[in-house]
Formats: structure tokens, C-alpha cells, sequence
């Protein structure tokens, strides 16, 4: 199947970067509309950063705490907000890291589109362009920042809306702003970067185009987390990139079991996506070779994956686990083929998760 792929609009690269958003907006701006910055709330105690934020007029900052993977709940309550508080706006700038990404992303599709997000969890589902979106990402490793996917906790279950509507319009990307991120965060968004590569290398979605950016995404994983002595700008710089090839490579071929899996951890233990994906992929070495390699660079890090984190779960919430899990039709698929549903049975995926 070929796809006509939607990337994001306009990237900027280098170190000083987000000085030049005062001027990309410029560009953008509608008259006296607003623009409205979703900031995570980490930067709320850091004014010297919050100072380089271009508000003008009657701009506004909105701190949103990511504490937790972003709701349908949020993003509809936010967009509620942003109508009543400030009416039309020229657009809107989501800094911080990968779920600040995604909300910004679906506020932004929110402010044009008629009922809630959770209606729009899917494929395809989203009809209107959003307003005008701009990232700029703090953490480097998720693929948010040039990804067509926003993905959120709703009512009944972890998904994204995926659609050609959802890319930013503009990112920048500031190696300086991912400077001094703790290791165990810079970690587990690394190795969200890294399964990334692996599940779609391995997967049935593969191609030449995906291909070229998972290899070298990879191939900068392994240099930043086993063959580095220190962290220094450079792994910044090559983290960031890693992050946006490993982001664009799946957009053209698909994840696959680590993701599947996470997502039901997610949704009923709250477990953060990078951090999901690393518990998943110490039991996936039936698909997964690489797994080695993830096992070295956690032992190289000092990060000590969660173990046990189903122990004495209640049959009821083990079993959302799964049905979580098995919704993800076309990551199973990339993995397993189409009679996907025959291999991984929901006994089978229960078998997994109390590995875990």
C-alpha cells in the first residue's frame, strides 16, 4: 500500500533555536488573535526559561501538568477553556516533552472540531484542519514532534488520533533545551526512541523509506547509550535527531509489540509510555533480538526496569490489560501478519503481561 504521507509543515534545527519563534509566529499570527503555549508545569519554577517565551498581546501561557499521560478529559476541558477565556486564536505552541506534544496536538485539533476527543480516537477519524500548531520539544526520544498521532487515555481505552491533521505545522528543534534532563527520564524517552527502530525493522510494514531512518535512528541509539563514555551536547544533538528519524520512520512503516503491550499498561496502571515500552520489551525476546542490546544500555545507564508491576492485579483490570492490548489491530498485524488474531490469543497476551 502506498502512502501519501503528511510530515510536519516547516522544522527548524540548531542550538538557539527557540529564539526564533517570536518571529515564526509573527508569520502567523491573525490580527489580534491570541497565541496559546501549553508549557509543562516543570517550567513553571523556572522564570528564566518562561522569560523566553514570546508572549505578546494577549498571549497566554497555559502550565499543564503531564505528571500523568494526557486524557480525553484534558484536552476537552483545555479546549473549553481556551473558547471561553480567549475566543478565536492565531494558533497554538506545546513545549515540553512527548505528552505535552500530543496534547498540544489534539487541543489544537479540538479548537476546530465539533465534540469531544475521545470521538476522534482512531484512524482517520478527524475531518477540519486544527488552528495553527507549533512544537518545541524538551525531551528528545518519542517521536511526538513529527508523528501524526496525539495519543490519549480515553473513557474505555489508550489511543491516538491519528490523522493527516494532527503533524505540527512547525517544529523547532533546540538541542540547548534538552540539556541537564534527568538520566532516568533521558532514558526511558531513549528507549522509547530505540524499541521505535526495532519494532518497525522488524516489522511486516517495512520499506526502503522507513527503512533509512530507522537504520540511522538506530545506529545514533547505540552510540548516545552504549559507545559514549559521557553525556555531552553532542548526545543531545544526536538524541533529538534520533528522535525525529525513529518518529518519521514509523509514520511510514508502523510499531509493533512492545507499543501494544505498553498501551494496556498504560491505560490501567498509568504507566508512562517510555517506561511501558521498556517493561514490554524484557519479554519479547521471541521477537525482539534486539532486546540484548536494550538489556546493555539499561545496565550501562544504572536505570533498573520495574518488575513484578502485576503482581496481585485484580482479574477484572488484567483483562482490560489484554483488551487494551489486542485494540491495537494494525501494531499486532505489523508483527504477526494478518491472521494475527489466531497467533496472539488473549491468553496468550495475558501470559505475557504476568512476565512483567
Amino acid at each position: 500500500m502506498h502512502k501519501n504521507l503528511k510530515q510536519v509543515g516547516q522544522v527548524m534545527f540548531g542550538r538557539g533555536a527557540l529564539g526564533q519563534l517570536d518571529a515564526v509566529l509573527a508569520d502567523n499570527r491573525q490580527g489580534t488573535a491570541p497565541v496559546v503555549f501549553l508549557v509543562d508545569h516543570v517550567f513553571r519554577d523556572r522564570p528564566e526559561f518562561v522569560a523566553r517565551i514570546p508572549v505578546r498581546g494577549r498571549d497566554r501561557i497555559y502550565f499543564v501538568d503531564v505528571t500523568h499521560e494526557p486524557k480525553t478529559g484534558d484536552v476537552d476541558s483545555l479546549r473549553d477553556r481556551i473558547r471561553s477565556e480567549l475566543g478565536k486564536v492565531s494558533g497554538l505552541v506545546g513545549i515540553g516533552g512527548g505528552s505535552t506534544m500530543d496534547l498540544a496536538k489534539a487541543v489544537a485539533l479540538m479548537l476546530t472540531n465539533p465534540g469531544s476527543s475521545q470521538d476522534y480516537q482512531g484512524w482517520d477519524l478527524v475531518q477540519v484542519p486544527g488552528v495553527f500548531k507549533a512544537g518545541v520539544p524538551t525531551l528528545s526520544g518519542t517521536g511526538a514532534e513529527v508523528s501524526r498521532t496525539a495519543v490519549l487515555i480515553g473513557p474505555t481505552k489508550k489511543l491516538g488520533l491519528n490523522s493527516d491533521y494532527t503533524p505540527f505545522d512547525q517544529v523547532l528543534l533546540d538541542p540547548d533545551l534538552i540539556a541537564g534532563v534527568p538520566e532516568r527520564q533521558r532514558f526511558f524517552t531513549g528507549m522509547d526512541c530505540y524499541i521505535h527502530n526495532v519494532e518497525s525493522l522488524q516489522g511486516r510494514a517495512m520499506n526502503a523509506f522507513a527503512r533509512v531512518h530507522a537504520e540511522k535512528s538506530l545506529a545514533l541509539c547505540r552510540e548516545v547509550f552504549l559507545e559514549k563514555d559521557r553525556w555531552d551536547g553532542d548526545s543531545d544533538e544526536k538524541l533529538m535527531m534520533a528522535s525525529w528519524m525513529g518518529g518519521m520512520s514509523i509514520a511510514y512503516s508502523q510499531v509493533g509489540a512492545a507499543h501494544a503491550l505498553s498501551y494496556g499498561l498504560g491505560y490501567v496502571l498509568g504507566t508512562h509510555h517510555g517506561e511501558g515500552n521498556c517493561i514490554a520489551m524484557q519479554v519479547l525476546e521471541e521477537f525482539y533480538p534486539e532486546a540484548a542490546d536494550f538489556r546493555r544500555m539499561a545496565e550501562r545507564a544504572g536505570v533498573e526496569i520495574p518488575g513484578g508491576v502485576v503482581a496481585g492485579l485484580p482479574a477484572a483490570k488484567l483483562d482490560k490489560m489484554v483488551e487494551v492490548s489486542l485494540g491495537m489491530a494494525p501494531l499486532w498485524q505489523n508483527v504477526l501478519g494478518d491472521d494475527w488474531k489466531r497467533k496472539m490469543t488473549p491468553e496468550r497476551v495475558r501470559a505475557l503481561y504476568e512476565r512483567m
